[in-house]
């Protein structure tokens, strides 16, 4: 019983000392999330694509058996009478439909691809801004709860020094007024916090609890490098853009398709027919005088077929034209929100300085105006406004340094930065 104990103790122990960090979480995500094989189906469906259009280069083998019965027999055909046949035809020239096909075909897998990387990109970076928020809803319950703990001491002081008769009624109802808000605000940011445990756990599809979470990244103000190299890098690398990019080259090569309409076709096509005068074919008595074997080499053009496919090539065109704009304007887009980024994120790193001195003269002033209080130097009112100060300093510092890590964060999505794959 004292080693079953002891197991079970352990057991315990290992579970609630166990903490995630955000790189173990965001992996969980990519490994549990529907949205990521979702992707991965899209990418399978687009190498069987591929490995339909290499089927052009490859022969076709048909086989056909047709029974016939007629009323009566003429001079070329019997009243009972069967064909079989088969043939095999190879196309020699399309006007290059298969290679560009081919080429096509390669190139939406590549944009497959590039999909399955950014989905992944995207999922990783809502978990760090859920695992940011719950971190933010955290330190904000410490806040409260600190403001909560300091102003249920000066109201208990205040019910001391009303019973001597240092301060009246109205004096200690402020105080209380104060200290329900307090409270109401506790509650509520209780709340948020248990609320956003839950949604965190819900963008990685599994149930954590607070316990888990270790917070080890924040402790530290976000580092990141150079925008022009960041901008450089984003370019480069940029899923979305690598995205783009592919459909704008498989919309050149789909006009290249479409194009093949315009020149001849070349077929090589063997055949081989039985003709035989009874149903079953092989059991009549027309025997290898009913067999004909043929070579063919077919070449075909189309001289006009209502201008649809001048309409297909410049639908083509235009298709290709119009993706090119939108590269050209997603690129635009996305080095004006990373410079707009870096912007901000410098602006909160300097905030996060000036918000822990804040703090510092909140504590200072609280700590004086508690001592002219207690002098009688203070009413509560200023005392009340000291707490206020303080708690407002330490709201400020939660918020000034959420904002660097969302910009942070957001800056390495911008990059694809995030490593988990």
């Amino acid at each position: 019983m004292k080693v079953w104990s002891f197991v079970v103790a352990f057991v315990f122990l290992a579970r609630t000392g166990y903490a995630l960090d955000l790189s173990q979480m965001q992996q969980m995500a990519l490994d549990s999330r529907k949205v990521v094989q979702r992707y991965m189906v899209n990418l399978d469906k687009s190498e069987k694509d591929r490995i339909k259009a290499n089927g052009g280069y490859l022969p076709s083998v048909n086989v056909s058996y047709t029974t016939n019965a007629l009323n009566r027999s003429s001079l070329l055909e019997d009243k009972q009478n069967s064909t079989f046949s088969g043939a095999v035809s190879l196309n020699l020239f399309a006007g290059f439909r298969d290679k560009y096909t081919i080429e096509s075909a390669e190139l939406m897998k590549q944009v497959e691809s590039e999909r399955l990387h950014g989905i992944r990109q995207d999922i990783q970076l809502n978990v760090a801004l859920r695992y940011l928020d719950v971190y933010e809803r955290k330190a904000n319950l410490k806040v409260a709860e600190d403001a909560y703990t300091t102003l249920k001491k000066i109201y208990a002081d205040g019910e001391n020094r009303q019973a001597v008769g240092l301060i009246d009624t109205n004096e200690l109802l402020k105080i209380k007024v104060d200290l329900d808000n307090a409270d109401i605000t506790l509650k509520r940011a209780s709340a948020d916090l248990e609320k956003s445990v839950i949604l965190l756990g819900s963008e990685m599809d599994a149930a954590i609890t607070l316990n888990e979470l270790q917070f080890a990244e924040f402790k530290t103000p976000p580092i990141f490098g150079d925008p022009g190299q960041s901008e450089v890098r984003m370019l480069a690398d940029r899923s979305e853009l690598k995205a783009l990019k592919g459909l704008a080259e498989a919309g050149r090569a789909q006009v290249e398709v479409a194009k093949s309409d315009y020149y001849p076709r070349v077929d090589v096509v063997g055949t081989y027919n039985r003709y035989d005068n009874n149903y079953l074919n092989g059991t009549g008595d027309i025997g290898s005088q009913g067999e004909v074997l043929r070579a063919q080499l077919v070449m075909s053009m189309n001289l006009f077929n209502g201008r649809i496919t001048e309409s297909n090539v410049g639908k083509a065109k235009l298709e290709a034209r119009g993706l090119q704009y939108d590269l050209q304007e997603m690129e635009n887009t996305m080095k004006t929100t990373l410079k707009n980024l870096y912007i901000d994120y410098k602006v909160s790193l300097d905030n996060i300085s000036v918000a822990e001195e804040n703090i510092d003269h909140a504590k200072e002033n609280l700590r004086i105006t508690q001592l002219k209080y207690n002098e009688g130097m203070q009413r509560e009112s200023e005392l009340l406004d000291a707490v206020t100060n303080l708690s407002r300093a330490r709201y400020n510092y939660v918020t000034v340094v959420r904002t660097a890590f969302l910009d942070y964060f957001q800056i390495t999505r911008m990059v694809e930065g995030f490593a988990g794959e």
